[in-house]
C-alpha cells in the first residue's frame, strides 16, 4: 500500500475506534437522561463504527510495526444534546472532508481495497449524520427521538432506520446480515 493511503487508513482506523467508544459513552448518558431511543441509536451506530474500524484494520495486515494515528475526534462529553452535537460535527467532518479526500487519494494511488473500505464508511457516515440530526432536533425539543428499528449491516456497517433492505445498498450483503437495534 502506498504511504499516503496507508497513513489515511491508519488515521481512519483510529477515528473509527474513537467514535465507537465515544458513542458507547454517549449511549450511557442518554440512558441516564431517559432518552431510550437515543441510547439505542448511539448503541447501533457504535457497532457500525466498530465494523468500519475492523474493515480498515484488515486493510493494514501488511504492517508489522507501530504507527501513529492522527484522527479528528470530538472531545468534551456532556448532556445528550451536547453529545449529539459532537456526533454531528464528527460525522460532518468525515462526510465533507475526511472520507472524500481519502477516497480520492486511494483512487489516485490505485489502492482499490482502500478505496472500497473508505467508500463503504463514507456511505454509512452520511446516514449516521442524518440520524443524529433527527435525534438532536427531538432532544433539543425536550423529547426522545421517534425511531423505528435501526438495522446495521454486519459486513460494511451500513445503517438504516426501518426495514432492512433485501440487499445492502453499499456492500450487497443479504438481509440476513443486518442486525436489529
Amino acid at each position: 500500500m502506498k504511504q499516503m493511503t496507508e497513513q489515511n487508513m491508519i488515521n481512519a482506523f483510529g477515528g473509527e475506534c474513537q467514535a465507537h467508544m465515544r458513542y458507547l459513552r454517549f449511549a450511557e448518558v442518554a440512558a441516564r437522561e431517559n432518552f431510550p431511543n437515543v441510547f439505542r441509536l448511539f448503541t447501533a451506530i457504535a457497532e457500525a463504527e466498530r465494523i468500519h474500524a475492523f474493515d480498515h484494520y484488515q486493510e493494514l495486515k501488511h504492517l508489522d510495526t507501530g504507527r501513529v494515528a492522527n484522527s479528528m475526534a470530538a472531545f468534551g462529553p456532556g448532556s445528550t444534546a451536547k453529545n449529539l452535537g459532537l456526533s454531528i460535527a464528527g460525522e460532518t467532518f468525515e462526510v465533507e472532508e475526511m472520507y472524500p479526500t481519502y477516497i480520492e487519494t486511494a483512487k489516485f494511488q490505485g489502492e482499490k481495497s482502500a478505496e472500497r473500505s473508505f467508500t463503504w464508511s463514507y456511505m454509512t457516515e452520511v446516514e449516521h449524520r442524518k440520524l443524529f440530526q433527527k435525534a438532536k432536533a427531538a432532544v433539543d425539543g425536550g423529547q426522545d427521538v421517534k425511531l423505528c428499528t435501526v438495522h446495521i449491516c454486519e459486513v460494511c456497517g451500513y445503517t438504516v432506520e426501518g426495514e432492512a433492505p433485501d440487499d445492502c445498498p453499499v456492500c450487497k450483503a443479504k438481509k440476513e446480515r443486518f442486525k436489529a437495534y
